[in-house]
């Protein structure tokens, strides 16, 4: 399949409503600790469904994987070391949406994480001068520049939001702990080290080029090649979060959950309902201070289902990266650009900007319009460059 980066843009809105999407399930996790369903989501999410998904679309991946490391050690080495410090920007993005709230957190993390995620890949490769000097690369440029100003007008509207909503409704949000400079210097660090899977991808090209054989040479797309790349990228990100995780476990004395002891899901933090903390078999003395098993079922379940939700905006994201042609550095933007414009919706669909002035809803609404424009003129940028590589020769008789 050639290259064709208007489908590569539909192909990364799809992965952001995926990452912006997998949040959800943990909302009906009940009586589960962070640290228990993280590591449940983290297990679907970065060892399970990446394999599972790429032996289903790409022959024999694992093998893939071996030849690229006798090939290139660097090519698992380098990916596996990326994602692993991807996998610290994930724990802290996490801290940053605790002290800054879910709107401004998301704009200023992933704005950062955008801009260094796109740009410093071309700049490491010596491309950027050819960028700079070529309309299609300074289109792209241009709407990196549009997505930051989207990102920076959302981070307004987060700020104008925080003034308005008082103690209580904040507190209703689960926002008790918002503190504006701590929020600040976790978000930069939060955005800074999550750009980082961008390298990682980026440094598992060689194992992408042999997949891409491999497809080719088996009558298969070449769209699943970057597949077995997330593979390697996300062992580096699991061991993070695994050992990170572990340590809240024997620090809370939390593992007995596995096995329906109740903990606090910090998701539900709302005012204490029957509903929100307590989930029993009233005709089941034994579960009165256990989960019942329907519910511990389902606490797996959804942990599960928000890790595989979670994994499918790569899944798709790698589909996309393969359209954007020479300049798929880009891709980034568009993945970043794509998670806060439906975040943003997922946000207004559960009223999250509910009382706010119509000052901030024009914000929102501003900064949501940017964010669309940016992904389309990025689009269109590498639509310039395909035309740019395949010129149009009139043959005269």
């Amino acid at each position: 399949m050639g290259t064709n980066p208007f489908v590569g843009v539909i192909f990364h809105w799809i992965g952001g409503f995926a990452s912006a999407t997998n949040f959800i399930p943990f909302r009906g996790i009940k009586r589960w600790s962070w640290e228990i369903y993280w590591l449940v989501q983290g297990f679907a999410a970065w060892i399970v469904a990446p394999i599972l998904l790429a032996s289903i679309f790409v022959p024999h991946p694992l093998s893939i994987l071996h030849a690229a490391y006798i090939a290139d050690p660097g090519s698992i080495y380098y990916p596996v070391l990326w994602g692993i410090l991807w996998g610290v920007g994930g724990l802290t993005f996490g801290l940053a949406i605790r002290y800054l709230g879910l709107a401004l957190g998301y704009a200023i993390a992933l704005g950062l994480c955008m801009v260094f995620g796109t740009i410093v890949p071309p700049i490491y490769h010596g491309e950027m001068h050819a960028i700079l000097h070529e309309t299609s690369g300074q289109v792209i440029l241009l709407g990196v520049l549009v997505c930051l100003i989207a990102v920076a007008v959302n981070g307004a509207a987060g700020v104008s939001k925080e003034h308005e909503i008082t103690p209580e409704e904040k507190a209703e949000a689960g926002e008790l702990d918002y503190n504006f400079g701590k929020g600040i210097a976790v978000a930069i660090f939060a955005g800074i080290m999550s750009s980082f899977f961008a390298f990682g991808l980026d440094a598992g090209k060689p194992i992408g080029d042999i997949a891409k054989h491999e497809l080719l040479s088996t009558g298969r797309l070449d769209l699943w090649q970057n597949l077995p790349i997330l593979i390697v990228v996300l062992w580096g990100g699991f061991l993070t979060n695994f050992i990170w995780s572990v340590v809240l476990i024997i620090k809370n004395r939390s593992v007995k959950q596995y096995a329906g002891e109740p903990g606090y899901n910090p998701m539900r933090a709302t005012h204490a309902t029957g509903e929100t903390l307590v989930d029993f078999d009233p005709t089941d003395p034994s579960t009165y201070d256990r989960l019942a098993p329907k519910t511990l079922v389902a606490n797996y379940f959804f942990a599960a289902l928000a890790g595989v939700i979670w994994y499918f905006q790569f899944f798709f994201y790698s589909m996309g990266q393969t359209k954007m042609g020479k300049y798929d550095f880009s891709s980034w933007t568009l993945h970043m650009a794509s998670i806060i414009i439906f975040a943003t919706l997922w946000g207004l669909a559960l009223k999250e900007w509910r009382g706010t002035s119509r000052r901030t809803k024009a914000l929102v609404t501003a900064g949501l319009l940017l964010l669309v424009g940016s992904t389309v003129v990025v689009g269109y940028g590498n639509y310039l460059k395909v035309n740019e590589s395949h010129p149009v020769v009139n043959v005269r008789n």
